[in-house]
């Protein structure tokens, strides 16, 4: 009888070992299976907060765009007055975005429902048709072209959003929109190839822009002390032919501290922006 009995327990202890390593093993199962069904962590955008409530709220934002084209129409009188050589006519050429029509809803929209940069989105935002005008964009390039001069809209959206982009800039009142003049991204990028299209039938006054892309190649692909330099070299066309409207939401002054690597988590670029500041 003790021989059974004991068999007995022993039995029971095996069971009671079996059921424990069963539910570890189930658990550790179900733990892992959760873990691969997580959803994507949430960019952290809170660094972007700061930069878009200046563009939407400061007063001096607005001063600086008044300034910027103020500023513009004084250098555009300035070459009204002089005498060029040869009969081409007048050109001004701009971007568009958060240059003179204004992105910060969009920006705000991303920090406010924790979402990346997406074409889609973006498209979605341009069929919106309700961006604004940049202070004193309007009433610039209005008073250039009723002087005689072509405006010139080189913008990399792309071409699916021509008519909402056309839309939305005549409907707050900019001039000389059309196919001809709204230049929409290409096969790349860059800009260079559309400034020379411009460049080849007109004489361009003035180039403006929040990012140094839209105003010459040389800037393109640059680290950041290498934009820097290339500014330094072309110091005399700024205040001149040159005028960098502000931006501080996103640019290529970003991308250059992300060394261009479109792959990188947000948590990598957190450190990078880190990495990137300059204390004491």
């Amino acid at each position: 009888m003790k021989t059974v009995k004991n068999n007995f327990d022993l039995k029971r202890v095996a069971a009671v070992l079996c059921l424990t390593l069963f539910s570890y093993a189930g658990a550790t199962y179900v733990s892992s299976s959760r873990a691969q069904v997580q959803p994507k962590a949430a960019p952290d955008y809170e660094y972007l907060v700061g930069a878009t409530l200046w563009t939407q709220t400061s007063a001096e934002f607005r001063a600086l765009a008044y300034q910027s084209f103020n500023y513009a129409r004084l250098l555009f009188d300035r070459d009204l007055k002089s005498k060029h050589k040869g009969k081409m006519k007048r050109a001004i050429v701009v971007d568009v975005d958060d240059t003179v029509m204004d992105n910060s809803r969009y920006e705000a929209s991303l920090v406010l429902q924790h979402k990346d940069f997406t074409a889609a989105d973006f498209t979605d935002w341009c069929q919106r048709r309700i961006a604004g005008a940049l202070p004193g964009a309007v009433d610039f390039l209005s008073y250039a072209h009723s002087k005689g001069a072509r405006v010139f809209y080189v913008t990399n959206r792309r071409p699916e959003d021509r008519e909402c982009t056309s839309e939305n800039l005549i409907k707050l009142g900019f001039p000389d929109v059309s196919d001809e003049t709204l230049l929409l991204r290409g096969n790349t990028s860059s800009k260079e190839p559309r400034r020379q299209s411009i460049a080849a039938r007109y004489r361009i006054v003035l180039l403006m822009g929040d990012n140094l892309n839209d105003l010459a190649q040389i800037f393109e692909k640059k680290s950041i002390a290498e934009r820097s330099a290339s500014v330094d070299s072309m110091k005399d066309q700024f205040g001149s032919r040159f005028i960098v409207i502000p931006n501080a939401m996103y640019g290529e002054w970003e991308s250059a501290i992300y060394e261009y690597d479109s792959k990188l988590t947000g948590e990598q670029k957190a450190v990078k922006r880190r990495n990137a500041l300059k204390g004491y």
